[in-house]
């Protein structure tokens, strides 16, 4: 997802690594790579509790707090696949090092920034330092792993992230309200200590032979994506169509036509082979990913902001997130074992519009009544859609492409539900720029654009995963 809950194919890139056997020390590498990996996922979460006290802060506009998210999502997002090319080039064991070590160190800057810029620098960074640290992290646990232990690893991985992304709202609310919003970026500190310290004490070194890493093939992917999200930033705050925004975002559909063209022109040897997009199934695969994880990293960035300037207390908005991953992870199992059953394509089509239906309660929503009446429904109906589709779209990914595709398969979803999140949060300027009465029914609006998103993504599973073709280059 977009930082508060692990991406639904970030097991799946586990999974695609070609194990090496059964590892010396399997305990510590579990430790190790759970503690790199659960600084992206706690980062995530405590920060969107914390945005209206930083926003108090430093005086921040709503185009501040926007970057204050997207700083961090944009290198996450554009860089994510090379930062696994990185990993089997130069090896995994030290691209992890190093990647922890500068979240670590950016965490450093975040707490200390004494304005929004530096802090948008320090975001940037420990957004580079996650698409570092997540694909090597994973590659790591996969290759250190064979058959049977290879499967409880990668579980205990996903159990043990679930819970660190359920107790990241409610850890980052205390912190907010106890100690001050610079504190959630402390506590990152001992972590990123533990992961370097175990990965270089533990860890052996692993890589493959790896085709030249696409340097120019990322330096455009991420300029698109900042010119556009720049230009979507500029456009959901001052609501109409100036100048500035059309030629961001002009020059961002030049420099994304600029990357395919690249990408055509590498082959096999791009960071993103275009063949993948042969596969009728993985094409609506990613159109679905894209718009239900954006539906639902635009809620995580507004609810918790709706909730706190209404009257919660960071720690009551923390604890308010704390059914969603509560709710995806107890009953993913048991849509894992239907999916085994029945296959992807009616989980995939029906659990968005669960989902759309619990953005849809959420019209309901005003911070000055009863949680359990106008949140909890919909938060709890969102959960439910939303562990239908968990298990089944990593197997439906890994399912819609061949197999020496499903290394590239399982990090491009990944790297675009993040993108998801990227653009929902660039529109929430339009929600975030209001005040009193005006600020909750834009919110009002924005859920139900949510759930029409949702309701697409199901419409784009079903329409699609009854094809069987794919890729065969």
């Amino acid at each position: 997802m977009t930082g508060q809950l692990p991406a639904p194919c970030d097991r799946a890139a586990a999974l695609s690594v070609t194990s090496g056997g059964d590892t010396e020390h399997p305990r510590w590498i579990l430790v190790a790579t759970i503690a790199a990996s659960s600084l992206a996922f706690i980062d995530g979460s405590v920060v969107n509790v914390a945005l209206p006290a930083i926003g108090r802060s430093f005086t921040a506009s709503a185009a501040d707090l926007q970057w204050t998210i997207n700083a961090y999502l944009l290198p996450l997002s554009a860089l994510l696949l090379l930062g696994g090319a990185a990993g089997d080039h130069f090896g995994r064991r030290s691209l992890l090092i190093v990647g922890t070590t500068i979240f670590g160190l950016a965490s450093i800057l975040c707490a200390l920034a004494p304005d929004a810029s530096m802090m948008f620098v320090g975001r940037a960074l420990q957004g580079l330092g996650a698409a570092l640290l997540m694909p090597n992290s994973l590659a790591i646990l996969g290759d250190a792993f064979s058959g049977e232990a290879r499967g409880r690893a990668i579980g205990t991985w996903a159990s043990i992230g679930a819970i660190a992304s359920a107790v990241g709202p409610p850890l980052g609310g205390w912190l907010v309200g106890a100690i001050g919003w610079r504190a959630i970026f402390l506590v990152n500190l001992p972590v990123a200590v533990i992961a370097i310290a175990v990965t270089w004490r533990f860890a052996a070194e692993s890589k493959e032979r790896a085709q030249p890493l696409d340097w120019l093939g990322a330096g455009l992917e991420t300029l698109a994506l900042g010119l556009l999200t720049w230009g979507l930033t500029i456009w959901s705050n001052d609501r109409h169509l100036a100048t500035a925004p059309l030629m961001a975002g002009a020059a961002g559909l030049i420099s994304l036509a600029l990357f395919v063209f690249h990408e055509r022109r590498r082959g096999e040897r791009a960071m993103m082979p275009l063949s993948l997009f042969a596969s009728t199934p993985f094409v609506g695969l990613t159109v679905m990913t894209f718009l239900l994880y954006g539906a639902l990293g635009g809620l995580l960035v507004l609810l918790p902001y709706i909730l706190i300037t209404g009257g919660y207390a960071p720690v009551e908005a923390g604890f308010a997130l704390l059914p969603l991953p509560i709710g995806i992870g107890a009953a993913s199992r048991l849509m894992g074992r239907i999916t085994e059953s029945i296959g992807p394509r009616f989980p995939l089509s029906l659990g968005p519009i669960v989902t759309g239906i619990g953005f849809a309660l959420l019209v309901r929503l005003d911070p000055h009544a009863s949680y359990w009446q106008t949140v909890f429904p919909g938060i709890a109906v969102i959960a439910l859609g939303m562990a239908g589709c968990v298990a089944p779209l990593t197997t439906a990914v890994l399912s819609s492409v061949d197999r020496h595709h499903t290394g590239p398969a399982s990090g491009f979803n990944s790297a675009i539900a993040r993108t998801g999140g990227l653009v929902a949060t660039a529109l929430s300027g339009a929600v975030i720029v209001q005040a009193g009465a005006a600020l909750l029914a834009a919110f009002h609006f924005a859920v139900i654009a949510f759930a029409g998103l949702a309701v697409l993504s199901g419409v784009a599973a079903f329409a699609t995963l009854g094809s069987d073709r794919r890729s065969t280059t």
